[in-house]
């Protein structure tokens, strides 16, 4: 048994033999090294970075996730200057998937209640035009409910200890 999401991802795209949809491969040969190489960065800096940040216990702590946090969003979004639709390119990959699920609770949850707060993801065009396009795939929106993140999120006691959840940001320009 495994509840790792990075490992489960990589059972999804093969570990289920001829009962999987095999038309959509999210870890192909090919990519690899560069899937491997951009989790690696992705990871520790973004998707933990934003709970360090938020669960941090020193002012010190903080700063250095709040600056990880910040520097690869701020790589992210250079790496899309290209027009690239995805990070690898034109093929949808883990590492897209892995960085979507961050990317969607970063304005409703991140920003505010986890205080990394320098920018929203609105705030960068090019990584607000990849969410869209994220969500633009098939199937993915409606694994989103926006309601249920904050609700997740802002139940959090240590964070919220009185359990108020906040009526914004407006996602509609999502479609949420």
């Amino acid at each position: 048994m495994n509840n790792e999401s990075a490992d489960i991802l990589r059972m999804l795209n093969s570990g289920f033999g001829d009962l999987a949809d095999n038309s959509l491969d999210l870890y192909p040969e090919d990519l690899r090294a560069e899937i491997d190489a951009i989790n690696e960065s992705i990871y520790p800096r973004l998707n933990n970075g934003v709970y360090r940040t938020g669960f941090a216990t020193t002012q010190v702590s903080y700063q250095q996730a709040f600056n990880d946090v910040f520097s690869q969003l701020d790589e992210l979004e250079q790496r899309l200057k290209d027009g690239r639709t995805f990070l690898l390119g034109e093929r949808l990959t883990e590492a897209d998937i892995r960085l979507f699920v961050t990317l969607v609770r970063f304005d409703v949850a991140y920003h505010g209640l986890f205080k990394c707060n320098l920018r929203r993801l609105r705030d960068y065009p090019l990584l607000d035009r990849y969410l869209k396009s994220m969500l633009a795939v098939s199937g993915v929106r409606q694994t989103v409910n926006i309601d249920h993140i904050k609700q997740g999120y802002y139940s959090i006691k240590a964070l919220n200890p009185n359990g108020i959840v906040p009526v914004g940001p407006d996602m509609a320009d999502y479609g949420l």
